[in-house]
């Protein structure tokens, strides 16, 4: 059998083998090349990015506009705080929209589904001390080990990093999203040439710096850090931080409630409230007064809404408060607007704090108040006298743990709770019952209607009285201050008139 030889090669055919083996080999080279610029990119770490475009791994807007406030000394009624923004970082360009309303609250997330991180607020706590408090998703801190790192980027072109401290100060009590408190504490004051600059958290999803989200926190306009903030002597002697304000409040009883604080605290004091919709048209007339006096802010925190945390994201609230104010006063108190702080025994509120100074915290105890039992004494007007002036009878059981209350010096405490805080420097008291305590009116703070629902006889004042399988004593401790609290309003305020 013959064999047929190979075809002679023409100089034609040689020619085109060659650039088809060229048009091979070089896609695959430039392919290899490019996964391999790729691989370095993305295992750079984050504090290399101003190497790079302005991309990042992941984006960190999660709406198609971005809004950023700015903190700063007229935004906060008589306490200059160093001037603060929250911007958000859109994936090619940052947006800075400043609300007209300092006291209208935005509320920032980042990361996708539920948010890795929500800011509502950052705040310098010293010269070398920064903190950021927002909301996270709870299943990531649960099951995850999300984590922080803090970097000052200076207008001068310097850069300095810190490492974070977050603190979950809520204890488990967080719904879909949890509180956290990022503290970041750097070894220097970052801006000492106060040449102005800006904070940016870098959160990171797990323990892998591959996947996070980088956002600024803070920003400080040249000239604006001011040392004296953080020394004595504070703006007010007493700062009170409310919790959310929420559902169907009557307005008579705030008015009330307000009345008594600022006589109890005097004039060296401010009052925060927070609200989340319970702040109506009347319940705003009856704080207006006192906002207009410069002795209570109200600010707009509806749209912590989205957020689905625990009642109404209080512990938010309060870690923001403590933050925003750390340096306002030498006190800071937390409790609600159905409870009212008493002093036993004579006992004046300078002498108390005095005596607790050693503290950084002490907790009060309260008296629990029915909101529904009142004499029957044909005597009295009960229509028109106020909640603390006719709701008498205390419950009396001994020897039960009931929840307390607390008041801090804000300048040790990093984070804090609705009940207490455990993120202080200092000695907490606990023992304090016979120095100072709280009268507590449950479920009446929402009643509309008449709150006398039950009419005891006269002699329930010298007896204890069973209702509800609960026992009563006539406690009318409250009631002895009435007159001067309403002397006191009308001096102050003049005849503050609530529509009906």
């Amino acid at each position: 059998m013959r064999k047929e030889g190979s075809p002679a090669s023409t100089p034609n055919s040689s020619s085109m083998s060659k650039l088809f083996i060229c048009f091979e080999t070089r896609p695959l080279v430039a392919t290899l090349l490019a996964l391999t610029l790729v691989i370095l990119i993305w295992n750079l770490p984050p504090y290399y990015q101003n190497l790079l475009s302005t991309t990042r791994p992941c984006s960190a807007a999660t709406a198609t506009t971005t809004t950023a406030t700015s903190v700063n000394a007229s935004s906060l009624p008589h306490y200059n705080a160093s001037s603060t923004s929250q911007v958000a970082e859109q994936k090619y360009s940052s947006t800075h929209i400043t609300d007209t309303d300092p006291n209208k609250r935005i509320f920032r997330s980042y990361g996708n589904a539920a948010a890795l991180f929500v800011q509502m607020g950052a705040y310098r706590g010293g010269p070398r001390t920064f903190a950021v408090v927002g909301l996270a998703s709870k299943p990531i801190h649960v099951f995850g080990t999300p984590w922080f790192k803090c970097e000052w980027i200076s207008n001068n072109g310097s850069s300095t990093r810190a490492k974070a401290y977050k603190m979950l100060p809520d204890w488990g009590y967080g719904r879909v999203y949890t509180v956290v408190v990022v503290n970041c504490t750097f070894p220097l004051n970052p801006n000492v040439d106060n040449s102005g600059g800006k904070l940016l958290l870098h959160a990171y999803y797990g323990q892998t710096q591959r996947k996070y989200e980088k956002f600024t926190a803070l920003e400080e306009a040249p000239g604006s850090f001011n040392d004296s903030i953080y020394h004595p002597p504070r703006q007010y002697e007493y700062l009170y931080c409310g919790s959310s304000l929420y559902g169907d409040l009557n307005a008579a009883r705030i008015k009330e409630w307000m009345a008594y604080h600022a006589w109890f605290f005097g004039p060296s004091s401010h009052f925060v409230f927070h609200d989340a919709g319970g702040v109506t048209p009347e319940v705003r007339a009856a704080l207006d007064p006192w906002v207009r006096a410069g002795r209570a802010t109200v600010q707009d925190i509806k749209g912590q809404a989205e957020f689905d945390g625990y009642y109404y994201n209080q512990f938010l609230v309060v870690n923001d408060c403590l933050h925003r104010y750390r340096h306002a006063a030498n006190w800071t108190f937390y409790f609600d607007v159905d409870e009212y702080i008493y002093l036993p025994d004579g006992n004046s509120l300078e002498s108390v704090l005095h005596e607790f100074s050693d503290y950084t915290q002490f907790t009060i105890e309260q008296n629990p108040m029915s909101s529904v039992l009142c004499l029957n004494d044909s005597s009295q007007d009960y229509s028109r006298e106020w909640g603390f002036e006719k709701l008498l009878f205390r419950e009396s059981r001994t020897g039960i743990r009931r929840d307390r209350k607390y008041a801090i010096q804000a300048k040790n405490a990093y984070a804090t709770g609705v009940h207490m805080s455990e993120n202080v420097i200092g000695k907490t008291l606990h023992k304090t019952e016979t120095k100072i305590r709280y009268y507590h009116y449950h479920n009446s703070i929402t009643v509309h209607e008449e709150l006398c629902r039950e009419l005891l006889p006269l002699s329930a004042k010298n007896n204890v009285t069973w209702y509800n399988k609960l026992p009563y004593v006539y406690d009318d401790n409250m009631k002895k201050l009435v007159d001067t609290i309403k002397e006191f309003e009308r001096k102050t305020m003049g005849n503050v008139q609530l529509s009906s």
